[in-house]
């Protein structure tokens, strides 16, 4: 069954857009908070229809990104009780709170081991969402807070601009060609790893 190919395909179409830029740095702030689809996925098509200006759509993303992380960890700090039977009925508690779990371990060794934990989670195909949360809840200092947040979401889309503009047509070809099976081994990777915290909560 392909899913992930035509929805790429779909997602090159969008890049084209007057608009395409505002789009993601939306897409970008509410997955921060909320939207389970990662910004990568627009990024990638329109880094590759535009190479050239591929550094400033990256920027959008980041900053994007950032005011969400900020809000993000602001509801979760202030209104995570309130908030939980809709986090439920959507079934994004689960994963808020194993993230809350290996936070709060995190947190007991020290803040800067959450940093470096924070930095490390931007490399896994896990929604950001889960720790921006998850760090507002525990209560993660902010200046580490904010930090690996910068650090985290900028080495991936930094990275992916880099690749598409320094590979031109090639990248692009590959990622068009392997963009299936990637799309389902990271979804399989984001089940398991989300199990595994889960069962790490409850068990460990």
């Amino acid at each position: 069954m392909q899913v992930f190919g035509p929805l790429y395909d779909r997602a090159l179409r969008w890049a084209s857009h007057p608009r395409a830029p505002t789009y993601l740095t939306v897409l970008s702030f509410f997955e921060a908070i909320i939207f389970p689809v990662m910004p990568e996925v627009m990024l990638a098509p329109m880094c590759v229809a535009q190479p050239k200006r591929g550094w400033w759509f990256a920027t959008l993303s980041l900053a994007g990104s950032m005011v969400g992380a900020m809000i993000g960890y602001a509801l979760g700090h202030f209104a995570f009780e309130a908030v939980k039977p809709l986090l439920a009925t959507m079934g994004m508690l689960p994963s808020i709170e194993a993230g809350i779990a290996t936070v709060q371990a995190k947190m007991a060794e020290s803040p800067w081991a959450v940093f470096w934990f924070l930095v490390l989670g931007g490399f896994m195909p896990i929604p950001m969402k889960v720790f921006t949360w998850a760090s507002g809840i525990v209560g993660v200092p902010l200046l580490p807070y904010f930090l690996s947040m910068l650090v985290g979401r900028a080495k991936r889309v930094f990275l992916l601009a880099a690749a598409i503009r320094f590979g031109g047509a090639r990248a692009a070809e590959a990622l068009r060609r392997w963009i299936e099976p990637l799309g389902w081994i990271a979804t399989v990777l984001v089940a398991a790893l989300v199990a595994w915290l889960v069962w790490r909560a409850k068990f460990a």
